[in-house]
């Protein structure tokens, strides 16, 4: 077929081609602008905490022997004698906690995608398994530590374990309940075409399941770190967890609250960066998208 010569078809087609590049700058421009919006919103939660912190201490009017004011953490932390070691023993402990809650919620994710996945393949096994979760789930983690730490002793596997099992259950109920949420029409609409169940899973079910698995990592990821620091407080005697037992006992409440100051500003970033990542990933493979 000869190439059209029509200068209005011409025109028309490099409008569309022009249109498609906007809408594409457009698109990207908008996730940035809510990227930036989230490290605002980020910066602005560690303020609005500085302030209750602040507020609660004055109201409740709490023992300056046991409270400590952002002011008096900023003090210790920059004091010339005391602070280097303060500063590195809470970045020594920092490094430990962040790696055992990085593997924990690694793993637990994980795992609770392919249970899910499985779960949707086989909804007879969903039908077996999960009550058994639920159930193993209403068990407090306190009293399941010592029998993990027995089991899988109390180095790497041993934490990664406890932090993995936190964040296990909300990954795997939200992912799950995303999987069959998924609109009825789209999936016979695979079936017309002669998809096979994997294909629908890969093409339609896992896009749309993205915003549910994202919005699971967020509150696993804060929970990944509570989990972390219940392993280290009563198994492995390191991390920010043992820290906080150990600065306890000797009422050393400067390098407590500091650790406790630490451990929120780490919740609120990991939070954050997920959320970040969550808008650059929907850009790009969410179910608008596809």
């Amino acid at each position: 077929m000869a190439a059209t010569t029509d200068p209005i078809i011409v025109a028309q087609a490099a409008t569309s081609f022009s249109g498609t590049d906007d809408e594409q700058r457009n698109k990207w421009w908008g996730v940035a602008r809510s990227v930036a919006l989230r490290l605002l919103a980020m910066v602005l939660a560690l303020v609005f905490i500085l302030v209750v912190w602040q507020l609660f201490l004055e109201i409740f009017n709490v023992d300056s022997f046991i409270g400590r004011t952002p002011a008096d953490v900023w003090d210790f932390l920059t004091n010339s004698q005391t602070g280097a070691v303060a500063r590195q023993q809470l970045w020594d402990a920092s490094l430990t906690t962040l790696g055992d809650a990085g593997l924990g919620l690694f793993a637990g994710a994980s795992v609770a995608v392919i249970v899910a996945l499985i779960f949707n393949l086989a909804p007879t096994a969903e039908h077996t398994f999960m009550p058994v979760a639920i159930v193993l789930r209403s068990v407090p983690l306190v009293a399941m530590t010592p029998i993990i730490t027995l089991i899988f002793g109390r180095g790497l596997m041993g934490v990664t374990v406890i932090a993995g099992i936190v964040t296990f259950f909300p990954v795997l109920v939200n992912v799950s309940l995303a999987l069959r949420s998924t609109p009825r029409a789209a999936i016979d609409l695979c079936h017309a075409y002669g998809a096979d169940a994997t294909t629908t899973l890969r093409k339609v079910q896992i896009p749309t399941a993205l915003p549910a698995f994202f919005a699971s990592l967020r509150i696993a990821a804060p929970l990944a770190l509570i989990g972390a620091q219940l392993a280290e407080f009563l198994a492995t005697g390191k991390g920010l967890g043992y820290l906080m037992l150990q600065s306890m006992t000797l009422s050393n409440y400067n390098l407590l609250w500091s650790a406790v100051v630490l451990v929120t500003i780490y919740s609120v970033v990991v939070y954050s960066i997920i959320a970040a990542i969550e808008k650059i990933a929907l850009a790009k493979y969410g179910p608008v998208t596809r």
